[in-house]
């Protein structure tokens, strides 16, 4: 089969591009906006954007091959709708991939505006928690972890966190119980408090007691599925 490309002439027309419509569909499943199990269907994706069907299935490819996107033959591309199991090796993944970024970080002093980056996304994320945005909560609670392996400087490792943290936000959607706090934002602090002392092995027992609280906080059923308007969602 071919490979999809996008044309000369709307990519000179100043049209959305392929890495931009997938972040905004990924921003999307941060916010919990396109819940799990969500049909994404190119015609309608392509009229939101005003961009062409083509760049829309390469946005869709590109968000499948990182599993935040699930293909069906015949059927179409959902968001996935991670088991409980998958949901459980997600956070144990996480919990082998984060203490290997805090004693990566704890190894070299973190310079001023590496720390400053950290506390100004848990200002934000406090902010949010004020004003009661729970679709900015979540987004600023899966930025903060990606936060870490970006400051760590690693881009291997960034890689997988973002992944992971998307598949986290995708567990969320699915399994939070209602009002509970998906990402106690005290424990963020108590985390960068320990990156700063340079404690590896505070920093590592912090992070697997945050996940862990974070896993304990799922409930495992299934929401009920519902009709999705594209327009409301990028707008």
């Amino acid at each position: 089969m071919a490979k999809a490309t996008v044309s000369a002439t709307e990519e000179l027309a100043g049209a959305a591009s392929v890495d931009e419509i997938s972040d905004k569909i990924l921003g999307a499943v941060w916010e919990h906006r396109l819940p799990p199990g969500t049909k994404l269907v190119e015609e309608k994706l392509a009229g939101v954007f005003g961009v062409s069907r083509t760049k829309i299935r390469l946005a869709l490819g590109k968000l499948s091959h990182d599993g935040i996107l699930t293909v069906e033959p015949n059927r179409g591309t959902f968001v996935s709708s991670p088991s409980v199991a998958e949901a459980r090796q997600v956070f144990n993944a996480r919990r082998v991939l984060e203490p290997a970024l805090m004693r990566e970080l704890c190894a070299v002093p973190l310079r001023r505006e590496q720390l400053a980056r950290l506390r100004k996304n848990i200002a934000l994320e406090s902010e949010a928690r004020t004003r009661n945005d729970r679709r900015a909560i979540i987004r600023l609670s899966g930025e903060f972890h990606t936060l870490i392996a970006e400051v760590a400087q690693n881009p291997y490792l960034g890689k997988y966190m973002r992944e992971l943290c998307s598949l986290t936000c995708l567990v969320i959607a699915l399994y939070d119980a209602p009002g509970m706090p998906a990402c106690p934002h005290h424990e963020h602090t108590a985390i960068v408090d320990a990156l700063e002392a340079r404690d590896a092995d505070k920093a590592c027992a912090l992070m697997v007691e945050h996940l862990t609280h974070v896993e304990n906080t799922l409930r495992l059923e299934m929401p009920v599925g519902e009709d999705i308007d594209f327009e409301a969602v990028f707008s």
